[in-house]
């Protein structure tokens, strides 16, 4: 037995030498020493640069891989439908059947991974960005989701007509959250919440960047749409990841070949010596009053049908269960409508989303270009104007067809469940409505207002799409955005006053289209006020608050604690007072710490001793609201603040609670 116990010994000693020997320990440590200080001087700058600089590479090089996929994929369609002859019953078939099958797949990949890849993100995004934590919507696994079904969506072309914005914004928040946690692994600092919401800002707008390359109204357009509260500190974030994203995003283009250098993402080619008459001006204001008024419509019908799928029993039912099949059928009616030898003919339904807008934001007059070269002559080459040309309907017709039906389409499009973005659609959407009112405009002064200067119908295009988009979205940075994805700068005035008159009519009436998904899927999001009469400034927290308050004794004993957690099973903080005699608010105990308590005293027999005064930890309540505060102060703090509820106190004493419920059902907060 001894032998073999120091046998048994020896092996040990063996085995936790081989464990424990590595080569070369010097050289190691001196490796090591290297590599941390290496570390040591990269971070010295900050490790935000590095962390914004991958953000904005990454981002690009997933945008373009993106775009080229997408293009193959359509080309691929193209192909498809123009090779197989003049079957006219094939021709259906491989007009329809090839989207339907993207967009299913689209659908069903997506989400039997996660329902949190479904639509384009910003509205769960602005939820996060106001304090309140979705789970799983930032997690990685969405990513791989997200990509691949935005590419079959994207691959369904104008049938189904949705764009990429806000998926991307998505995707660039997702890949956000997984560079901090890389960078705690790597720092070893813990990144705290606000540090998430600063990456999570510089993320949004990278996302807007890589679509446009626009990195300047990419940041304003992020801050206006998804931030309530910007800090000027996260200004420079934005910026350097955007420019990194969108500088990457065009030499990319540059180095496949499509263009010589890097220039704005849609071609135009605009008089830049004499761009507009003055009195022009008054036409691009009218175009931003008609751009609001068609835009408020637009909105109150996409809610309205939102909200009417979700209640009604058969639409319902195949959301829950079969969202394929509703798909299927969606995009179906969707591709029929837009076959092109039947009511596609008048709507250019074989453009993708980029040739539309290089069409309608052509410099030249279609009225002109149809009288010297008529769109039938089939001895002219082809041109993507021509494709707005019937030869029994004229190009007004066609714009006019093309609004109506593209109206009610988009709408009913934004109910599929599937990655997608909504912001592209009306941006061209925009366009026509403003290239119809730009040819309306040439037809009537064909020598131009002031003689010898022609109108162009390119500028109103750009002018009705920053205009549109911008106020279904309720951001004025649209018109920077035009002018930067095109290089036409010298029109930032008239397209800014369109924007302007839009918005003024469009934030009068609705909310944007975001605030608008929100309230439709019921997430704990705080909308503005959009009340801006005096009688809104003086509705006062009693007016509103909650009185009935579940409150906790110092003295309360364990059947009073058990009461209390039974009682409201999903509070996450109770208020604590001096006695049930003397309410006066002494803080704030977490339901946490409540339940340890329970545990702790409910074995100490047949009456257990304990109070929450003397064996919790009460945390001390910092702030508190009077009876008398305004419910514009109070909604102030709780966007600023990102908080989820205050109590209200007289004199010190415990009268009541505010929550974002009551904050958003007070008097005043939905009125126009």
């Amino acid at each position: 037995d001894g032998d073999r116990l120091e046998e048994e010994e020896a092996v040990e000693r063996v085995l936790l030498w081989e464990k424990s020997w590595q080569p070369c320990p010097r050289a190691r440590q001196r490796l090591q020493e290297c590599l941390g200080f290496v570390r040591r001087q990269l971070f010295r700058v900050g490790e935000d640069w590095y962390f914004l600089f991958a953000l904005g590479v990454l981002m690009a090089m997933i945008s373009f891989m993106t775009d080229l996929i997408v293009f193959r994929l359509y080309e691929a369609h193209r192909w498809l439908y123009r090779e197989i002859g003049d079957y006219a019953v094939l021709k259906y078939l491989s007009w329809t059947m090839y989207p339907v099958a993207l967009a299913a797949f689209s659908t069903g990949f997506s989400q039997s991974i996660t329902p949190h890849s479904g639509g384009s993100g910003i509205p769960e995004l602005k939820t996060i960005l106001m304090g309140v934590m979705l789970e799983d919507y930032l997690a990685i696994k969405n990513f791989g989701a997200k990509v691949v079904g935005l590419i079959c969506t994207l691959a369904c072309g104008s049938t189904v007509f949705l764009g990429k914005v806000g998926p991307y914004v998505h995707i660039s928040a997702m890949l956000a959250a997984y560079l901090g946690k890389m960078r705690t692994s790597v720092t070893k600092e813990y990144e705290d919440k606000f540090k998430q919401n600063e990456m999570l800002v510089a993320a949004q707008a990278v996302g807007v960047a890589t679509v446009f390359g626009a990195p300047i109204s990419g940041v304003l357009f992020s801050i206006e749409v998804m931030a309530s509260h910007f800090a000027v500190r996260d200004y420079w974030r934005g910026f350097f990841a955007a420019t990194c994203g969108a500088f990457m995003f065009r030499l990319l283009a540059v180095f496949n070949s499509e263009q010589e250098t890097i220039i704005a993402l849609f071609k135009t080619n605009l008089k830049l010596d004499f761009p507009f008459d003055l009195w022009e001006t008054f036409f691009f204001l009218a175009l931003g009053v008609i751009c609001g008024v068609v835009a408020c419509a637009y909105l109150f019908c996409q809610r309205w049908l939102l909200g009417y799928v979700k209640e009604n029993k058969f639409t319902a039912k195949l959301l829950r269960t079969d969202k394929p099949v509703y798909t299927v059928l969606v995009v179906l009616l969707l591709a029929s409508i837009t076959f092109p030898p039947s009511l596609g003919q008048f709507m250019a339904s074989q453009l993708t989303m980029k040739e539309y807008l290089v069409s309608l934001f052509d410099n030249r007059t279609w009225g002109e270009l149809a009288l010297s070269v008529p769109a039938g002559d089939p001895g002219s080459s082809h041109r993507l104007w021509q494709e707005w040309c019937h030869p029994s309907v004229s190009f007004f017709g066609t714009l006019a067809f093309f609004l109506v039906m593209k109206f009610w389409m988009l709408i009913l499009a934004t109910t599929l469940p599937l990655p997608a973005g909504y912001f592209m659609p009306i941006f061209v959407y925009g366009a026509a409505l403003g290239r119809l009112a730009g040819e309306t405009v040439a037809a009537l002064f064909p020598q131009g207002i002031t003689a010898g200067y022609p109108v162009i119908p390119g500028g109103y295009a750009l002018a009705g799409a920053a205009a549109f988009s911008g106020a279904v979205t309720h951001s004025v940075s649209t018109a920077l955005l035009a002018c930067e994805a095109t290089g036409q700068l010298a029109w930032a005035l008239p397209i800014a006053a369109a924007v302007l008159a839009a918005n003024g009519v469009a934030q009068k009436w609705q909310p944007s289209f975001y605030d608008g998904t929100i309230i439709v899927k019921r997430l704990p999001y705080l909308p503005r006020i959009r009340s801006r009469h005096m009688a809104s400034y003086r509705v006062l927290v009693e007016e509103f608050m909650n009185r009935r308050v579940l409150s906790l004794a110092k003295t309360d004993a364990f059947g009073e604690v058990l009461a209390a957690l039974t009682a409201a099973s999903t509070t996450a903080d109770f208020p604590v007072v001096e006695s049930a005699e003397l309410p006066t608010l002494v803080g704030t105990v977490s339901r946490t710490e409540l339940v340890a308590f329970l545990q702790s005293h409910g074995s100490a027999g047949e009456k257990p001793a304990g109070t929450v005064g003397g064996d919790c930890t009460i945390e001390p309540v910092m702030l508190q609201l009077s009876p008398w505060t305004s419910l514009h102060q109070t909604h102030h703090l709780f966007e600023l603040l990102k908080l989820q509820q205050l109590f209200v106190t007289r004199g010190g004493e415990l009268v009541g609670a505010v929550t974002r419920a009551e904050v958003r059902m007070a008097p005043g907060q939905g009125d126009a």
